[in-house]
C-alpha cells in the first residue's frame, strides 16, 4: 500500500507484483479478487426519508420543548403537550420535506457513467469491467478514456493525462516511462504513474495496475472523509449556545416566580401548574419552526443564484464565515488555457485579448492598434502555431466546438484573433510529416512545403527550442522568458526555417518565430466577487495544486498578494510541520496564498485555519479537495466536479463561478438577520409576559393571564408574525459589514439592549393598564383579561414592524419589501378578534367581547412601542455618526 511505485522501473514493478507484460493468467485474478476485493470506492450511503426526519429532533432546543411538553402532560395539561408537540412535528415535516428535495438536487448532478477498462490477461486483449481489475493487471489506456485505477506505466506514446481533479493542476500532465527519483513528493510530479478518475486527453500507453479501490490515491481520499469529522455549521453551534441559555434563563425564573408564588400565599399545587405554564409560555414553540422556514426561504434563494443547499444549516453558515479558502482551477479562473501575450522575434510586444477556446478578442500592438497580418514577423508566428497543431477549433450554429491539446486549442483561438480561420495558414501548404510531442524531446515539429520550398517548424519548451536558435536569438528568447514567467505565464516558443530533408536529425540552425505566453485566465466577475468578499471583512484564500508562480500570478490579479513572499508551498508546509509542528497554525496566519499543495495538505490547512480562529468555507470541484471540503465549516462544491467533492459538500455551487459563492454569502447574511429579527420578537414578547406576571405577583395583583391565554397568545402572534418575517427582503448593506466574530452567540450587545427595553416597555404599560382595569374601573377579572389580552396582541403586531430591521427605522423599510408581514399581522388581529366571538374558543380561552371604542382606544396605546424603539435607534445612529 505505501510502495513508491513511481520509484521502481517498470520491470521491477511487475516482479514486486508477480506480474508480466502478458498480464495475469485467470486463476490469479480470481484469486486476487478475493484478497482485494472489486476496484470501487464505497458509496455513500443515502439518508432514507424516516433518516431525515428524525434527524430533525437532534437539536438542543428540541430537547427543550419535548421536556416541556412531557411536564405538561404529567401535570394534566394535555392541552398544551399536544401544542407543544404539534410545533415539534410541523417543524421536522418542514425540514424533511426540504432536505429531502436539496438532496435530490445534488443527486442530479450525480455522473452516473459505469468505467470500462482494457486489459491483458494470459496474452489476451480483453475489455471488462473497471471493478474486476486486480493489481497485477495489464491495463491499456488511450485518448478519452478514464483511467479504471492506479497504473504504473511500462510504455508511453505520446501520453497526456487530465489530473486536475486529483491535484488542482490546470495544465494536462505528459507521462512517461523512466523510474522518477526518491526526492519527488507531489502526485502532479509523478509523471510515470497514471491515477484512477484521471482522464486520458491524448496518446496511448500501457502499464501495471498497482492499486485499485480504497488503495488509489483517489480511494485513500474517500478513506480519510471516513474516517474524518464533520464539522458543525456555525448556525447550529450558535442555537446550542441559545438554547442552553434559552432553557437556564427560563428555569431560574420560574423557580423565582414560584418562590414570589408562595410568598404570596398561593397553594403548592397551583405553584406548580402556574410554573408550568409560565415556562410553556415563555420558551419560544414557534423558533423551530421559524427556524426551518427561514433557512427554507434562503435555500429557495441561493437556488436562484446558482447555489444548491443540500444541509439547512448551510444557507446561514455562509454568510457567517470569516474566511473562505478557494480553489484556483476552473473557480476563480476559467480552466480554459489562453495566450495573452506575444514577443516576436525583434522583440516587439503584442497584446492578446479574449478568454477561453473560441474567436473572442483582439491582437494588438503596445500603442493599442490591432496587429495587421502586414506586420513584420506576425504572419509567419501565427502560421507555426497553425502548422505545429494536432487540435481542432471551430465555430458551429450551436457554439465554439473543439478538440485536443488545450495549449494547440489556445493557439487555434490566436489565429481567429487575428481575423482569420487556420485554414489561412494552410493555403498552399502541403504537409509532408508531423513530429508528435513526446515528453522526452518536450517539442513537436512540422515538415512541409510551400511554393516549392521544403520547411520544417517546431514548438516547444523554451530550453529545447533555443538550442536550435543563433546566440543573439538565444539571449532574446531567455530574457523574454524569464520576464513573461514572472507575470505567471507558461511560456513556450516557436522556430523554423529551411530545410534539405524530412529527419531530425542533421537540423540547420533555425530562426526564431517567436514567444507565446499562456495563462489559464480569471473569470472575469472572480476580482470583483474577491473585492466584495474583502469588502465584507471576509478573508480570502487561494489552495491550490498549481506551481507558486502560477498561483502568485493569480493571486496578484486578484488582489491577494503583493509579493511572491506571501505564497507558500506544498513543500515548506512540509518542513514546517516537519520541524515546528506545533506552531503549524501560528506560521499560517496572515498567509493567502497555498500552492503546489497535496490533497491532505488541504485538509491541515483548512484545520490550522479554524485553529486560528476562523469560521472557514472552502470551494472545490476535485477529489483532491474532498478532505477539506469536510474538515470546513461550510464545504462548497463546484456543479462540474467530481461526485466525491459533491457528496462531501453541504453547498454546490451549478455554475462554478466565485462570484456565486459571494451571492451566497450575502443570502446567508439576509438570512441570519431575519433569524435574529425572530428572536428578538419572540424573545422580547417572551419576556414581557414573564415581567408582568412577576410584577402582579409581587403587588399582590390578580394574574393577567391564564396559561391557555398565554399559549394562544404565542400561536396567534409569534406563530404568524414570526413566519412572516421570514421572508422580509434583506439589505445589500449587510456586505459592507465585517463578519461576526466566530465566538459571537445569537445574542450581541445590540440585540441584549432592544430586547430588554422593549419588553420593559410591553410589561410596564400593560400593567399599569391591568392596575387602572382591575383596581381603579373595577371590571369584571374576565372582561380586564380580555381588554388586556386585546392590547397584549395589537402591542406585538406593531412591534413585530419594530423587528424588521434592528438599525434601521421602520420608516426607511418599505412595507412593499414583506406583504406577507401585512398580511400576518392582520391575519393575527382578526383571529383573534373571531375568537371572542366562536363559542368553543371564547370558552376555553375565557374570552369576551370588548367593545370597540375600548379598542379605537387601546390603537394609539399600543402604537407608543413605534415611539420608544425609533427614540432608541435614533440615539444609537447619532452616537454612531458621532
Amino acid at each position: 500500500m505505501l510502495t513508491p511505485w513511481y520509484q521502481f522501473t517498470p520491470e521491477e514493478t511487475m516482479k514486486q507484483l508477480g506480474s508480466s507484460p502478458e498480464g495475469l493468467r485467470m486463476q490469479e485474478v480470481a484469486i486476487r479478487q478475493q484478497q482485494y476485493g472489486l476496484n470501487k470506492l464505497p458509496e455513500p450511503r443515502r439518508k432514507t426519508l424516516l433518516q431525515i426526519f428524525l434527524g430533525q429532533f437532534l437539536s438542543p432546543l428540541i430537547y427543550v420543548l419535548i421536556a416541556a411538553a412531557v411536564i405538561s402532560l404529567f401535570a394534566g395539561t394535555a392541552g398544551d403537550a399536544a401544542f407543544i408537540m404539534s410545533i415539534i412535528v410541523i417543524n421536522a415535516l418542514l425540514g424533511t420535506w426540504q432536505e429531502s428535495k436539496a438532496e435530490y438536487n445534488a443527486s442530479a448532478l450525480r455522473n452516473m457513467v459505469r468505467v470500462r477498462a482494457r486489459v491483458r490477461r494470459a496474452g489476451q486483449m480483453v475489455e471488462i469491467d473497471a471493478q474486476e481489475l486486480v493489481p497485477g493487471d495489464v491495463v491499456l489506456l488511450e485518448s478519452g478514456m478514464k483511467v479504471p485505477c492506479d497504473v504504473r506505466l511500462a510504455q508511453v506514446n505520446e501520453l497526456t493525462v487530465e489530473e486536475a481533479l486529483l491535484t488542482g493542476e490546470s495544465l494536462p500532465v505528459m507521462k512517461q516511462e523512466a523510474a522518477l527519483s526518491h526526492e519527488v513528493q507531489s502526485l502532479g510530479d509523478r509523471v510515470n504513474m497514471a491515477f484512477a478518475a484521471t482522464t486520458v486527453l491524448k496518446g496511448r500507453a500501457w502499464g501495471v495496475a498497482t492499486s485499485t479501490g480504497i488503495q488509489t490515491e483517489m480511494g485513500k481520499i474517500a478513506d480519510s472523509l471516513a474516517s474524518s469529522y464533520a464539522e458543525r455549521p456555525p448556525l447550529l453551534q450558535r442555537m446550542d449556545r441559545f438554547a442552553s441559555t434559552i432553557s437556564k434563563v427560563v428555569l431560574v425564573v420560574c423557580v423565582l416566580l414560584g418562590v414570589i408564588g408562595w410568598w404570596r400565599g398561593m397553594e403548592v399545587m397551583e405553584i406548580f401548574f402556574f410554573m408550568i405554564a409560565v415556562a410553556v409560555s415563555a420558551i419560544p414553540e414557534g423558533l423551530p419552526v421559524a427556524l426551518t422556514v427561514v433557512l427554507s426561504i434562503g435555500t429557495s434563494r441561493m437556488a436562484k443564484r446558482n447555489v444548491i443547499v443540500r444541509r439547512l444549516p448551510a444557507v446561514e453558515g455562509l454568510g457567517s464565515c470569516t474566511m473562505i479558502a478557494s480553489d484556483k482551477t476552473g473557480t476563480l479562473t476559467m480552466d480554459q488555457q489562453s495566450v495573452q501575450a506575444l514577443v516576436l522575434p525583434d522583440g516587439q510586444h503584442l497584446d492578446v485579448t479574449g478568454q477561453g477556446y473560441n474567436g473572442s478578442g483582439q491582437i494588438s500592438t503596445s500603442t493599442g492598434s490591432p496587429a495587421a497580418l502586414t506586420l513584420p514577423h506576425f504572419q509567419p508566428l501565427l502560421q507555426a502555431a497553425v502548422l505545429c497543431n494536432e487540435a481542432s477549433l471551430q465555430q458551429t450554429a450551436s457554439g465554439w466546438e473543439y478538440s485536443g491539446d488545450p495549449v494547440d486549442v489556445a493557439l487555434l483561438a490566436l489565429a481567429y484573433k487575428a481575423g482569420v480561420s487556420p485554414a489561412y495558414f494552410l493555403t498552399g501548404v502541403e504537409v509532408e510529416k508531423m513530429v508528435p510531442y513526446e515528453s522526452e524531446n518536450k517539442f513537436s515539429g512540422v515538415f512541409y512545403r510551400q511554393q516549392g520550398e521544403l520547411c520544417f517548424w517546431m514548438k516547444g519548451a523554451v530550453e529545447v527550442i533555443a538550442e536550435k536558435l543563433p546566440p543573439a536569438q538565444q539571449g532574446l528568447l531567455f530574457q523574454k522568458t524569464e520576464a513573461l514567467a514572472k507575470m505567471g505565464f507558461r511560456v513556450i516558443a516557436l522556430a523554423g526555417g529551411p530545410v534539405r530533408e524530412v529527419h531530425l536529425e542533421g537540423l540547420p540552425e533555425l530562426s526564431l518565430a517567436g514567444i507565446i505566453g499562456l495563462i489559464d485566465p480569471l473569470r472575469e466577475e472572480a476580482k470583483a466577487a474577491v473585492q466584495e468578499c474583502q469588502a465584507a471583512g471576509i478573508e480570502v484564500a487561494m489552495v491550490t495544486g498549481d506551481h507558486p508562480e502560477t498561483a502568485f500570478a493569480i493571486a496578484r490579479q486578484l488582489g491577494l498578494a503583493q509579493t511572491a513572499q506571501e505564497v507558500i508551498s506544498g513543500k515548506e508546509l512540509a518542513q514546517i510541520q516537519e520541524q515546528q509542528p506545533a506552531s503549524f497554525a501560528q506560521m499560517l496566519k496572515g498567509k493567502h496564498v497555498f500552492a503546489r499543495v497535496t490533497p491532505l495538505q488541504k485538509k491541515e490547512i483548512v484545520e490550522a485555519l479554524k485553529e486560528n480562529g476562523h469560521f472557514v468555507a472552502v470551494t472545490g470541484d476535485g477529489a483532491n479537495d474532498a478532505p477539506a471540503l469536510k474538515a470546513a465549516h461550510i464545504g462548497i462544491a463546484m456543479g462540474s466536479g467530481t461526485d466525491l467533492a459533491k457528496d462531501t459538500a453541504s453547498l454546490i455551487i451549478t455554475d462554478n463561478n466565485f462570484a456565486s459563492i459571494t451571492a451566497g454569502v450575502e443570502e446567508g447574511r439576509f438570512t441570519y438577520n431575519n433569524l435574529r429579527n425572530i428572536i428578538y420578537m419572540l424573545l422580547s414578547t417572551g419576556a414581557a409576559e414573564l415581567l408582568l406576571i412577576a410584577c402582579t405577583l409581587i403587588l399582590g395583583l390578580e394574574l393577567p393571564f391564564i396559561a391557555v391565554q398565554l399559549l394562544w397568545l404565542n400561536l396567534v402572534t409569534n406563530g404568524i408574525q414570526d413566519v412572516g418575517l421570514a421572508f422580509e427582503k434583506g439589505d445589500a448593506s449587510v456586505m459592507k459589514l465585517p463578519p461576526r466574530k466566530p465566538e459571537e452567540g445569537i445574542f450581541n450587545q445590540l440585540m441584549i439592549k432592544q430586547l430588554l427595553l422593549s419588553a420593559v416597555f410591553i410589561a410596564g404599560i400593560t400593567l399599569v393598564v391591568w392596575y387602572i382595569l382591575t383596581e381603579v374601573n373595577h371590571l369584571e377579572v374576565a372582561h380586564a383579561r380580555s381588554t388586556l389580552m386585546m392590547l397584549m396582541v395589537l402591542l406585538q403586531n406593531f412591534h413585530v414592524l419594530n423587528c424588521r430591521s434592528e438599525t434601521k427605522s421602520l420608516f426607511k423599510t418599505p412595507l412593499r419589501n414583506n406583504y406577507l408581514l401585512v398580511a400576518g399581522i392582520l391575519t393575527s388581529q382578526l383571529l383573534h378578534i373571531a375568537a371572542s366571538y366562536i363559542p368553543f374558543l371564547a370558552t376555553t380561552l375565557q374570552l369576551e367581547p370588548i367593545y370597540f371604542e375600548e379598542w379605537l382606544k387601546l390603537v394609539p396605546t399600543a402604537m407608543i412601542i413605534f415611539v420608544v424603539m425609533e427614540v432608541f435607534k435614533w440615539l444609537r445612529r447619532q452616537r454612531v455618526l458621532s
